[in-house]
């Protein structure tokens, strides 16, 4: 059972995406909210596996929310508009859709979603390219990312790899309660993550890493839940 989230600014659109759910018994619907500011609160005193999200609402967009959330639930875009589509996928929605939503399109979404949480439920190691071979790494392993030209440095416990990928292809195989993105260039592994500096957060083993202007508010959300 998924404990999902609606949130929109128009009472019809939560009606819709209500009646297309009752398709879908795996889906549990925990709250309704009508503003940023109002999921925003609720995502802080509860749990939720999915955000079904419109972006234009008002004082705060759907997509100026998301960069604010340290720790992310799985998320459909529920919008009218399709120009937002890039900045979507950029923060690693599930899909987007656009409305009026059908029920063929919304069930294409939910299954996307189901494969991500069955992907994070199993998975232990993530596998990297590094020259002609292929490592498969314990995720656990792994203290943090490093962007390096076209290719990603990768810090683990025992040693360090180059790996032939970017950043953001590592980051989408790793399990995202598990890893922030900390500056353009680092994403870090949150159980050595020690303390946070004015510029920059130190990992366990004494590593120094600057951190980005734009990364600074979920670090300092994530340091406020320990």
């Amino acid at each position: 059972m998924l404990k999902a989230l609606i949130v929109d600014d128009e009472p019809l659109a939560h009606t819709v995406l209500l009646h297309h759910l009752k398709q879908h018994p795996d889906i549990a619907i925990v709250g309704r909210c009508f503003s940023a500011t109002e999921t925003l609160q609720h995502l802080a005193k509860h749990h939720v596996d999915l955000l079904f999200l419109d972006i234009n609402m008002p004082a705060l967009s759907g997509i100026d929310m998301l960069k604010v959330i340290a720790h992310p639930p799985q998320v459909i875009i529920v919008s009218a508009y399709s120009e937002f589509a890039i900045d979507g996928f950029d923060l690693d929605v599930a899909d987007y859709l656009l409305k009026p939503v059908n029920s063929q399109r919304l069930s294409k979404a939910l299954d996307k979603v189901r494969e991500r949480c069955q992907g994070h439920n199993h998975a232990s190691k993530i596998q990297v390219k590094v020259g002609r071979e292929i490592h498969r790494l314990d995720i656990d392993s792994i203290v943090y990312l490093e962007a390096y030209g076209n290719y990603v440095k990768v810090w683990t416990t025992q040693t360090m790899l180059l790996a032939n990928s970017t950043l953001k292809q590592l980051l989408e195989g790793l399990p995202k309660v598990d890893f922030l993105q900390i500056h353009k260039s680092y994403v870090v592994n949150k159980k050595t993550l020690m303390c946070l500096n004015t510029d920059t957060v130190t990992l366990s083993g004494g590593v120094n890493l600057k951190v980005g202007k734009s990364f600074k508010l979920a670090l300092k959300r994530h340091f406020s839940t320990l």
